[in-house]
């Protein structure tokens, strides 16, 4: 995008409220108006059982907006909440609209965000049906370190991670205490280590051997440390 583009976006973003963590930014079944754009923190869209379980459906890191094919449907068909303390930027129904018909180079750049979208979602999909527990977990870190490596929020081996075993549990559709074994096992061989909000790799090539990792669906690949 030009200058120009960048421009109207931000312009687009100047809406913005803090919220604490645990804040629900839509609940399903609301009216999907505005649209959410993540400036800073974490959140998450989830689905809830009938029995009372959550599946965590996607991730958003800042940059990220929540959903953003939303804001043509009447309803919503699942929840967003911060994990984090979070800035978000809020773009009424209309905004957006405008913003699709000012020119094609933002509607291209709207169509690769919920193209990306899509594909993690695949990604995600593959790992509930075909990885085993170790392999969903260890795929979910290396998304999420190449996620944050690729916004500058990332160096050769760290990464803040503010998920706890339960969000975790959440998303990959284990409970905690599977969560917990597989991770004191990566911690053990030196793989990885999850503590204290923050991912560190140790060995990322072992890591993404584990997870059968291709990041070709994020457009980077994840690289050897240094």
């Amino acid at each position: 995008m030009n200058d120009a583009d960048v421009g109207l976006l931000a312009d687009a973003c100047r809406n913005v409220r803090d919220l604490p963590a645990g804040h629900h930014l839509i609940m399903e079944g609301d009216n999907p108006d505005p649209v959410f754009v993540m400036l800073d923190g974490w959140a998450c869209g989830y689905k809830m059982l009938p029995d009372g379980g959550r599946q965590i459906l996607a991730f958003m890191l800042p940059g990220d907006f929540c959903d953003i094919h939303i804001a043509v449907l009447r309803a919503i068909d699942h929840s967003f909440v911060t994990i984090t303390p979070a800035r978000v930027a809020l773009l009424p129904r209309a905004q957006m609209e405008a913003l699709v018909e000012i020119g094609p180079t933002i509607t291209r750049a709207f169509w690769w965000s919920q193209l990306v979208d899509q594909s993690v979602l695949r990604a995600w999909i593959v790992s509930m049906g075909r990885r085993t527990a170790r392999e969903r977990i260890a795929h979910l870190m290396c998304e999420l370190y190449i996620r944050m490596r690729n916004i500058g929020l990332a160096n050769d081996a760290n990464c803040n991670m503010p998920l706890t075993q339960l969000v975790i549990a959440d998303a990959v559709g284990l409970t905690p205490v599977h969560v917990n074994r597989v991770l004191k096992s990566l911690r053990v061989e030196k793989v990885m280590e999850l503590s204290a909000g923050s991912l560190t790799i140790l060995d990322p090539v072992q890591l993404a051997e584990i997870a059968g990792f291709d990041g070709n669906y994020l457009h980077r690949r994840l690289r050897k440390a240094d």
